[in-house]
């Protein structure tokens, strides 16, 4: 059973649209960089559906490298991702041991 095109977006939309929300309603940092990652893995769905549905049933790509393209491109996304995970990580630890919160209203403090 394979799913057609539009559903995949729809499940890819709901999934990024539950990434904004958590971004903009929350103010837990370690809530935000998770909303952030799901937003991410919305986008990556999206990619790999787009090039799951330019391959012909016979298994060539109709641009070449559709479906492997897609892949590699997902997976340089993944890796960007792990280092906004780690950077994001490593500023909240610096301000958690600072003041003892992962609130970001206490980001405004690192202002010079």
């Amino acid at each position: 059973m394979t799913l057609s095109l539009d559903l995949c977006l729809y499940l890819c939309a709901a999934v990024f649209s539950i990434g904004v929300y958590g971004v903009l309603s929350r103010q837990n940092i370690i809530v935000i960089l998770m909303s952030l990652e799901l937003m991410l893995n919305g986008v990556n769905l999206a990619i790999i559906s787009f090039g799951r549905y330019f391959i012909t049933p016979e298994g060539s790509a109709l641009s070449g490298t559709g479906a492997s393209s897609s892949q590699i491109f997902v997976i340089i996304v993944l890796a960007i991702a792990a280092a906004e995970a780690a950077v994001g990580l490593a500023i909240l630890l610096a301000v958690y041991r600072r003041w003892r919160s992962a609130r970001v209203s206490d980001m405004r403090l690192l202002k010079g």
